[in-house]
């Protein structure tokens, strides 16, 4: 890799800008009742908006890897930048629901995914020294875009109204991701082999890794975790209202408590997984949100005991999600990690439909979260066994030798 200190810190000064820019679509929930109250539409109507931009998110990164090589990094994230803040634009003149989906949803949506993993997997590339910690940094830099502007957009929308704060909105992404897009550089790959646990590790195509068991016990990791995260998001003000008997502003403080947790998260334990090991964070976050999800479900919820558990899955949510990029990265090379992790990725958009089907299909926050706890003790279970592939190729053929070698008749003895 090109490790010239000089630029790379440029590169990551250019990712944090287009991070924070990507990040802004977080702030959605802001804009769904004001939209209500100057169209007359429905409110979960206009609340499926956002779970169209989720998935039209995650769509994206199957086809970014395929782009940047068609366009360079640099360009991609630059058309990508104009495209989302066009959206956005575009989104303040829009006059029914329809157009909302498209332009708001799928284009902004499609548009943020394409920069979003592009600008990660790149940066991870230029320090495959600290590939947790850098992580932490761009995906952490996400969720403090959406924190900041939390505050922008609420305050947008109060002084000129929701239409016009979505002009405003695509005006000042379109200039960070694009300003930010000067001051990245691909990262150069060089065809060296890197070692990985003392094991010679290759890079993995598409094709290659989809014929190995561990991509698909990595989705099913990557899936749990994004389930957990993204249905408590969704519903954490209900939850403290209807089973910890708080009052509406008193919840409503958790949607600010699970933004702070979910940003220090992924700081915090994407640097630890450098350290520690990558799985066995994912494996003590995964526990940690089994536990938290079974007390939500099983014990009576005061104050205290309900903050302490938003926090706890809200912040290993955020470490999940920063160290997985990482995980992907050890288990299949750098060459193609955009494209890799792409198709891991898918977990995020099917986690986020999950949540909200099981609960629909169970009945309420009781059976989902005793869903969700099983399938986080599973995948905590995989994190403890699962190796990468080289390690496991190994590991078969060194027990392969031996079993030979018991196999082998003692030669006899002379005299």
């Amino acid at each position: 890799m090109n490790t010239n200190s000089g630029n790379r810190w440029l590169v990551v000064l250019g990712t944090i800008i287009v991070q924070m820019g990507l990040g802004t679509i977080y702030t959605w929930s802001l804009f769904n009742q004001p939209l209500v109250d100057r169209f007359g539409w429905n409110l979960s109507s206009v609340a499926i908006t956002f779970s169209i931009t989720s998935f039209a998110l995650a769509f994206a990164t199957l086809f970014a890897g395929k782009l940047q090589d068609k366009w360079g990094l640099r360009r991609l994230i630059l058309c990508a930048g104009v495209v989302l803040g066009a959206g956005l634009m575009l989104s303040s003149q829009v006059t029914s629901l329809s157009l909302l989906y498209i332009l708001a949803g799928i284009v902004v949506g499609f548009a943020d995914g394409t920069a979003y993993i592009t600008s990660l997997s790149n940066l991870i590339k230029w320090f495959p020294e600290r590939k947790g910690l850098i992580s932490g940094i761009s995906v952490g830099a996400y969720g403090t875009g959406s924190l900041i502007f939390k505050y922008i957009n609420g305050s947008l929308i109060q002084s000129v109204g929701v239409s016009q704060a979505f002009l405003y909105w695509g005006m000042i992404v379109l200039i960070m991701i694009v300003g930010g897009s000067f001051l990245v550089r691909e990262a150069a790959v060089v065809n060296k082999p890197s070692v990985q646990n003392g094991v010679v590790q290759r890079d993995y195509t598409v094709k290659e890794m989809l014929r190995t068991k561990q991509a698909y016990l990595l989705f099913v990791m990557f899936f749990t975790a994004c389930m957990s995260g993204l249905y408590l998001i969704g519903v954490v003000k209900d939850i403290g209202v209807r089973m910890a008997g708080l009052d509406v502003a008193t919840a409503a403080n958790a949607v600010a408590m699970v933004a702070i947790f979910n940003t220090a998260g992924r700081i915090i334990l994407g640097a630890l997984s450098d350290k520690v090991g990558r799985l066995k964070v994912v494996a003590g976050a995964l526990l940690t949100t089994a536990v938290a999800v079974t007390v939500l479900s099983l014990v009576p919820l005061n104050y205290g005991l309900f903050f302490a558990c938003v926090a706890g899955i809200a912040f290993c949510f955020g470490g999940n999600i920063t160290v997985f990029p990482a995980i992907v990265a050890d288990f299949f090379g750098l060459k193609n990690q955009s494209k890799n992790y792409g198709i891991v990725y898918q977990g995020f958009g099917l986690g986020a439909l999950a949540g909200s089907f099981i609960a629909a299909l169970l009945g309420g926050f009781i059976p989902t979260f005793t869903t969700i706890a099983v399938l986080c003790v599973v995948s905590f279970l995989i994190a403890l066994t699962i190796r990468t592939p080289d390690q496991g190729n190994l590991r078969s053929q060194r027990k392969k030798n031996t079993n030979s070698m018991r196999s082998m008749k003692p030669e006899t003895k002379l005299g």
